[in-house]
């Protein structure tokens, strides 16, 4: 059974710093491309950032600058260090995974493209 646990979510002040993590178990495939998502109530889920197979990574414009996505292949960990966190920043975050062949160039932030998810962890950052 896969399993995507994403951990590290929590409450911080603006400006301040997160580490996420997201352990995988279970996969039947190495995975081509890993992303993070979030989301908020009442809104769609948008991609944050996407690392792939090359290393190669993509981010939203919005955390461009403030936001690191990284691997560590032997804990199969994906990682978002979030940095100069604002209160836009608050939402659940997701880690997702496609086995699929792609690479982390357009499109790669459509929710339809992942073929697993986590069950997310909440980020809050207040004013």
């Amino acid at each position: 059974q896969v399993q995507l646990v994403e951990s590290g979510g929590g409450s911080v002040q603006a400006g301040g710093s997160l580490r996420l993590s997201c352990t995988a178990s279970g996969l039947t495939y190495t995975p081509y491309c890993l992303a993070w998502f979030r989301q908020t109530p009442g809104k769609e889920r948008e991609g944050v950032a996407c690392i792939d197979r090359d290393a190669s990574t993509t981010y939203a414009d919005s955390v461009m600058g403030r936001f690191l996505i990284s691997q560590d292949n032997n804990k199969n960990t994906l990682y978002l260090q979030m940095n100069n966190l604002k209160p836009e920043d608050t939402a659940m975050y997701y880690c997702s995974s496609r086995g699929g062949r792609f690479w982390c160039g357009g499109g790669w932030d459509s929710v339809s493209l992942y073929d697993d998810w986590g069950q997310g962890t909440q980020v809050t950052v207040s004013s």
